[in-house]
């Protein structure tokens, strides 16, 4: 019975990720943790292909009206799946099992992730919550970054969120609109195409890093799963032509405030030893 709410759950997930172009990745590890019991590491590197895998289908609503920007995108992308790729392959498989001893407190592997998780979680929410429209004095900041320091510091944060999404398997896109936007003045209906594009090209490249490894992927599972977000996202780019994204994102994002405390409640108060 859990396993059926949790692919109602990722049909949604999927369907927030088609809509605002972001945010609903940030749900796939607590589903596949919390709902079909995967453990956290593994969970992060199957976030990363189901994430990837949605991201791409929602993106072709989008290239239908010609929103995405490839030249932007490739900038943020490339970068991006450097640090993505190099998070996976090398980074996680040299974390010890037991990170931290604080007197008979053991802070573990798995539940370090789960902490950098919620912590990333109440970050984009706030994001989220707080999403409003450049002021004046905003726009004339952007109008005076010069061309080399827009593209210096998109491809820095491209590796910074890289960097991020392959240890946590979430896709980034809370962060990656605000530097589309902001950086490369796309509107907001640009911004969330493109970011469906780097968080496609980022998170299955950045998958690549765990296939071959120590890792045991049930392939079969993966792609029952993804068949839900692929059908969330294909109609969360449908309707993203009816629903303004500036409404749904705040609502959305005291949703993923509330999942970010309570994993940090649950996991600060059962985990360790």
């Amino acid at each position: 019975m859990i396993e059926i709410f949790g692919y109602i759950a990722a049909t949604l997930m999927g369907s927030t990720l088609g809509l605002i172009g972001g945010g609903g990745s940030i749900l796939t590890v607590p589903i596949l943790v919390y709902l079909f019991k995967i453990p956290p590491v593994l969970a992060t590197a199957y976030s990363l292909f189901i994430v990837g895998l949605a991201s791409f289908f929602g993106m072709l609503g989008y290239l239908k009206n010609k929103l995405v920007n490839f030249k932007v995108g490739l900038v943020f992308a490339l970068p991006s799946f450097v640090g993505v790729f190099t998070s996976r392959k090398f980074i996680m498989p040299s974390l010890p099992k037991e990170l931290l001893h604080v007197g008979s407190y053991t802070l573990t592997r798995d539940t370090g992730i789960l902490f950098l998780f919620s912590i990333m979680m109440v970050i984009a929410s706030i994001s989220m919550i707080r999403a409003k429209k450049p002021s004046e004095n905003e726009n004339e900041v952007k109008k005076e970054i010069s061309e080399v320091k827009k593209i210096t510091f998109i491809i820095l944060e491209g590796l910074i969120v890289g960097l991020l999404t392959g240890l946590i398997g979430a896709g980034g896109g809370f962060l990656v609109i605000p530097v589309l936007v902001m950086f490369a003045k796309l509107d907001m209906k640009e911004a969330i195409a493109t970011s469906l594009m780097i968080i496609a090209i980022k998170s299955l490249f950045g998958f690549l890093g765990d296939v071959g490894g120590n890792q045991q992927i049930d392939w079969l599972f993966l792609f029952g799963f993804s068949v839900f977000t692929i059908t969330g996202a294909l109609l969360g780019s449908y309707f993203s032509k009816f629903v303004p994204s500036d409404k749904l994102k705040p609502i959305f994002g005291w949703f993923v405030l509330v999942m970010g405390i309570f994993i940090l409640l649950k996991e600060g108060a059962f985990s360790g030893h």
